[in-house]
């Protein structure tokens, strides 16, 4: 994430962002990450017999709707409060320079999220549920899931912190009735998501906490 100019407050520094900075990387994101994502998830629901555990249904709506208005508002304040915590170790931070760029990349995480729900959720812990039981592709696709965001170059306290996001949703995407389902996991992932990044630390800003 570039900066568009940077302050200090609190001993913290923002590094504020404006939207071109935003699609700078957003745009790299959708090359390297999304399509690749999309395209596996793609080849294994044609390839895979039983497709139905790649979670690509609306599952028991009820169930799906129930666990995605708890868990929204949840994930997106504990994912907030995370932020503020570790911002407040690392001392610096990404912050939306106006409700427009907040807003921008919010658009992304909305399109971000699904993809990988669909990756890790889908594609990882249903398949290899498949293979090895339910489980065990729950503990590699979450171990894989907060790994791979090393990728990014995040930090490692950042990195474990996703955890608090991989974990839940890995056993929502297991544990809830009906037959498995990315819809209640997708949309509080992409409340966390939106806590952590972009719209967190926005309101982080405008409350003056950072």
């Amino acid at each position: 994430m570039t900066s568009g100019s940077t302050t200090l407050n609190r001993s913290t520094r923002l590094v504020l962002t404006d939207i071109p900075d935003s699609w700078a990387w957003i745009r790299t994101d959708l090359l390297v990450r999304i399509l690749p994502f999309v395209a596996a998830y793609a080849i294994a629901y044609v390839l895979v017999p039983r497709r139905a555990a790649l979670g690509l249904s609306w599952g028991w709506l009820g169930a799906q709707i129930l666990f995605a208005l708890v868990a929204a508002p949840v994930m997106f304040a504990a994912a907030t409060w995370a932020q503020l915590l570790l911002t407040r170790r690392r001392g610096v931070l990404g912050v939306p320079s106006s409700s427009l760029d907040a807003w921008f990349q919010a658009g992304f995480y909305v399109v971000n999220s699904p993809v990988e729900e669909a990756f890790f959720r889908g594609l990882l812990q249903g398949g290899l549920g498949l293979l090895w039981g339910a489980p065990a592709g729950f503990a590699i696709a979450t171990v894989t899931y907060v790994l791979y965001h090393r990728l990014g170059r995040w930090t490692w306290s950042d990195t474990f912190a996703t955890a608090l996001v991989g974990v839940p949703l890995g056993l929502a995407f297991w544990l809830l009735p009906g037959p498995p389902s990315l819809l209640g996991v997708s949309i509080a992932h992409i409340a966390a998501t939106c806590g952590f990044l972009g719209p967190g630390p926005y309101l982080l800003k405008r409350l003056n906490l950072v």
